[in-house]
């Protein structure tokens, strides 16, 4: 049965990766879609695709959820309903030791991977409170899980993002709002050249000689929350492809 029909998904990062598949599969589902980023050529592009494959009414908004300013502004300037808020936007900024990182990487995943998302969550929850309906999809990590050599503050932000997501369901309890999270583990999207600054070698050395997940993997797992029946929560699960078993356990076999 396909619950999804009519209702608005409000996407941010949708301009690639998990973002842009999960924009796609909202769309096929007959979904209306409010898709946010930085790249606003990607978002007019994605637009103009999804109303033209799956005749969808798509509204876009340009701009960093490091800007809290400007994630109110987006939230308060919808006119529809938000059914459902898919905290996507993210990223992982170097692999710096705790005694030597850049400070600039830091701030940058502080910043988006737990300020951005708590902002969004804080705006676009307080309408969803008063329609006492909604439902908001965390994408998190295995990094949430495990920590792991040069990855102190990115896994200290996903740690905050499987926080935030289960005292949000604590704190929405007696409403008709869901909290869910995805926590996958190594996928292939831009997310790795973001992480080494642009290096492409050392960014597909990531996925050498594995199968990982597709940023559409994650995408289906997404739909198939957002599309229970209403009184079903997911508020987590954790997704591997095959070759790996833990954060650092990864099986690279010929393939």
């Amino acid at each position: 049965m396909n619950r999804l029909a009519n209702k608005w998904v409000l996407i941010t990062g949708a301009t690639s990766g998990i973002g842009k598949a999960s924009a796609t599969l909202f769309a096929q589902n007959q979904a209306n879609l409010i898709i946010t980023g930085r790249r606003d050529d990607r978002l007019k592009t994605l637009k103009e695709e999804l109303q033209l494959q799956h005749n969808t009414e798509v509204l876009t908004f340009c701009f960093d959820i490091r800007d809290r300013e400007a994630c109110k502004a987006c939230v308060d300037s919808i006119q529809h309903p938000i059914d459902i808020l898919l905290n996507n936007a993210g990223l992982a900024a170097g692999k710096g030791k705790i005694d030597d990182a850049d400070f600039a990487d830091w701030d940058a995943m502080i910043d988006t991977n737990i300020k951005g998302l708590l902002s969004m969550t804080r705006f676009v929850s307080e309408r969803m409170k008063k329609q006492n309906n909604g439902h908001i999809i965390n994408v998190g990590s295995i990094a949430g899980y495990e920590a792991y050599p040069g990855g102190s503050v990115y896994c200290a932000t996903k740690y905050a993002v499987r926080a935030i997501t289960q005292a949000a369901k604590i704190d929405l309890t007696g409403t008709n709002i869901r909290v869910s999270s995805v926590a996958p583990g190594l996928v292939e999207t831009e997310f790795s050249k973001v992480r080494f600054h642009g290096d492409e070698e050392k960014a597909a050395a990531v996925y050498e000689n594995i199968q990982p997940l597709t940023g559409m993997d994650i995408a289906e797992i997404i739909l198939f929350m957002a599309n229970r029946p209403p009184h079903v929560n997911i508020l987590d699960t954790i997704v591997f492809p095959v070759a790996q078993s833990s954060a650092t356990i990864v099986s690279r076999k010929s393939i």
